[in-house]
């Protein structure tokens, strides 16, 4: 039996990409560890996002490295955004690398590792606009309910400080009747919420259909009985529509809850980045929102420290945090990547900078989560595992995404799986997370 264990950094659609695969290999007869001493060949699926990320990725290369010397390891494939972006200098720079495969080319993974287990290197780079076929290819990892399903690859916008577009190609969506059948294959195989992603999920079928189908696409997925949960992630503001809005109040499976990276507020540091909006237009769009969902939870994430940025600038943001109060928030530094056009621009800010404008800003949105978490009293959570130390559940709402919001931890005296959705009453709160009891309404 040859095992192949698996390292999937990065986003959520890196992990799509990494279940699939992983599927293709156990179609094989590839067994599957997570023990390094048990495997044979090791897949490192990257990300090179920003600069930490990349670091990560080439740590993690030269550390399973070390295990080819003192190991069984007989072959390492890198794939993902890290080896599409540096495809010459991989082998180059990382002798223990064995074959290297690019973003758009996983369909291509088994014969990577046939290659590399008959002492051969091997490459496959297949053009960006290519769109891997994946259907009911996915051998889920993130538990038995909960699974990412990508609607679409790469991107059409050119935000100054994104590589995205250079290593995922333009905007593809995925034929719509492909999503459907890929979402039947994940509930029949116990998937309960579906999360759905892409580099912005909200012009999903633009290039293909002519118009934005994201409402027809809900309305599709719905139909699917055992699926209790959708869940909106990377919904760029100025393309949310009416409709959009529309159908995330009516539907019952939709989450009340959308995930909207603005990255700044003040129209200069938007211009430069490249963002298609202003703070008047981001504004009006969640008042639209809240007026017509009032409990929707609106997440987003911010950059600080971009080129150029003054302290007023600064100012502006915080005040627009505190006047716009999100239920969620995150905030991470500003990285130059080289390639893309804010890596060249003047008035580079000094890490120190950035890193205080992050910390003001989530120290504000810190304040902003305790008031909006001792506003909640009773609702319906997923269990997601149970804490054995602490003897309680824990648990989301449809207020939290997986891995990036806070927990609902709960008490019961039931024996309860990860999956099951139950009533809760909040009994206490701090910043990020609920505390309750599980009721019967």
């Amino acid at each position: 039996m040859i095992n192949i264990m698996f390292v999937s950094l990065g986003c959520d659609k890196n992990l799509v990409d990494s279940e699939v695969m992983l599927a293709l290999l156990q179609e094989k007869g590839y067994s599957i560890t997570n023990v390094e001493s048990e495997a044979d060949v090791c897949v490192i699926n990257t990300c090179c996002f920003i600069g930490d990320a990349k670091e990560e990725s080439i740590e993690n290369i030269i550390e399973l490295g070390k295990l080819k010397e003192t190991g069984k390891l007989k072959g390492i494939v890198v794939t993902g955004c890290l080896s599409q972006r540096y495809q010459q200098e991989i082998f180059e720079e990382l002798p223990e690398v064995d074959a290297v495969i690019g973003t758009m080319s996983i369909e291509s993974i088994v014969d990577a590792v046939d290659s590399v287990l008959n002492g051969n290197r091997y490459e496959c780079f297949t053009p960006l606009t290519h769109l891997p076929s994946i259907k009911d290819k996915r051998s889920i990892t993130g538990g038995t309910y909960m699974g990412y399903l990508k609607i679409a690859e790469g991107c059409n916008k050119r935000c100054t400080y994104c590589i995205i577009p250079y290593v995922r190609g333009d905007y593809r969506s995925v034929p719509m009747d492909e999503v459907v059948e890929q979402a039947r294959h994940l509930v029949d195989n116990g998937i309960r919420e579906l999360c759905l992603v892409a580099q912005e999920t909200t012009v999903y079928g633009l290039d293909i259909y002519g118009k934005k189908c994201l409402p027809e696409l809900i309305r599709k997925l719905s139909e699917i009985e055992e699926l209790h949960w959708i869940r909106l992630l990377y919904c760029y503001p100025e393309e949310i529509t009416d409709e959009l809005i529309d159908e995330i109040r009516v539907n019952p499976k939709v989450c009340h809850y959308i995930d909207m990276p603005i990255q700044h507020s003040e129209d200069a540091v938007l211009k430069r980045m490249g963002r298609m909006t202003t703070r008047q237009e981001i504004t009006e769009r969640i008042n639209s929102i809240r007026e017509k969902i009032p409990d929707i939870v609106i997440r987003t994430t911010l950059i600080t420290g971009f080129p150029g940025e003054t302290e007023d600038e600064h100012e502006g943001v915080l005040e627009f945090i505190d006047e716009m109060e999100f239920g969620r928030l995150g905030a991470f530094t500003y990285s130059a990547e080289e390639g893309t056009p804010a890596a060249e621009m003047d008035a580079q800010i000094s890490e120190e900078v950035k890193e205080r404008y992050r910390n003001e800003i989530m120290e504000l949105q810190q304040e902003i989560s305790f008031d909006i978490n001792k506003s909640q009293i009773g609702r319906v959570v997923v269990v997601d595992g149970y804490l054995y130390e602490d003897e309680m559940y824990a648990c989301r709402s449809y207020m939290d995404a997986p891995d990036i919001d806070g927990i609902v931890f709960v008490k019961s005296n039931e024996e309860l799986l990860s999956g099951d959705f139950i009533n809760v009453r909040i009994t206490d709160c701090n910043e990020y997370d609920l505390i309750g009891e599980q009721v019967d309404y």
